[in-house]
């Protein structure tokens, strides 16, 4: 087994300096990481770039775009702009996909259908720049316990369903373990997005209970919920997916850990429970 197609995605090690957790992929034999917004936004993306190239690791996705649910013409209209930018963001590191979460219900509003509809029609506007520079929108569904808040988008046949109507290189879905572990539907959704090569991104986490009391925060460690990750990587692999498997942590006690310590324990629960079923 190894590490090739191993990719620690930088929430994981979210208090870590961006210089750190490509020291920390070095330590452990990955080359492979997903970068966010904010590294770039501090260190700006050619020196970001640059820092990729000088270690030899490649950037596994971008996070994060999306959050374009607003009902108010110019918050939508500067939500399009700021998604443009991260476009460009993920084309300079040479990022393959920008992963997208796509917002919540706007403040005071019970629509949904009106929001999700806002979401189809922001792709609209997006796809020809992305598939312009070479990058493709990845939509995220979420677990509908965020849908108020996060992504109207709540499970994989919704993304598909948008996705579908633009071109598979400049549109897909990322199958995320957390948000998708629990949908009856599972199984046909990633075999539908095989089919049309719609799978830009695969993240990989286990779902902890009981519930944090921020619900963004109860994720853990592959091996340590109640996730079966042999069957959904062997779906994911069988829909022909081969590129590169995020570990995306968002929990507190991950993060106030040894940054060295979290790198070794994704890899080694990736090398254990994930890498044998791709």
């Amino acid at each position: 087994m190894t590490l090739d197609r191993f990719s620690i995605n930088q929430a994981t090690l979210k208090l870590a300096p961006f210089e750190a957790v490509i020291s920390a992929l070095g330590d452990i034999g990955a080359s492979s990481v997903g970068v966010w917004r904010e590294t770039i936004a501090e260190l700006g993306a050619n020196a970001v770039a640059s820092a990729l190239a000088d270690a030899g690791v490649r950037a596994s996705s971008l996070c994060r775009g999306g959050f374009f649910t607003s009902n108010d013409a110019a918050a939508w209209s500067a939500a399009l702009d700021d998604n443009r930018r991260a476009i460009d963001e993920a084309a300079a590191i040479g990022a393959p996909a920008l992963v997208l979460v796509a917002g919540g219900l706007p403040d005071g509003s019970r629509d949904l259908i009106g929001a999700r509809a806002r979401v189809r029609d922001a792709i609209g506007e997006l796809e020809p720049h992305a598939s312009a520079v070479g990058v493709t929108l990845a939509i995220e569904a979420l677990h509908p316990m965020y849908a108020a808040d996060r992504a109207v988008i709540s499970t994989l046949g919704q993304a598909l369903d948008i996705a579908e109507q633009f071109p598979s290189r400049s549109v897909g879905v990322v199958v995320d373990t957390f948000h998708v572990w629990w949908d009856p539907q599972l199984a046909a959704q990633v075999e539908r997005a095989g089919a049309h090569h719609r799978i830009a991104s695969f993240q990989v986490c286990d779902w902890l209970t009981p519930i944090a009391a921020d619900a963004l925060l109860s994720r853990g460690y592959p091996g340590d919920g109640h996730i079966d990750f042999a069957s959904i990587t062997q779906l994911v692999r069988d829909a022909g997916y081969t590129g590169d498997v995020e570990v995306e942590i968002f929990n507190q006690s991950v993060w106030d850990d040894d940054w060295l310590t979290v790198a070794r324990t994704a890899a080694d629960r990736y090398e254990r429970l994930v890498e044998p079923y791709l």
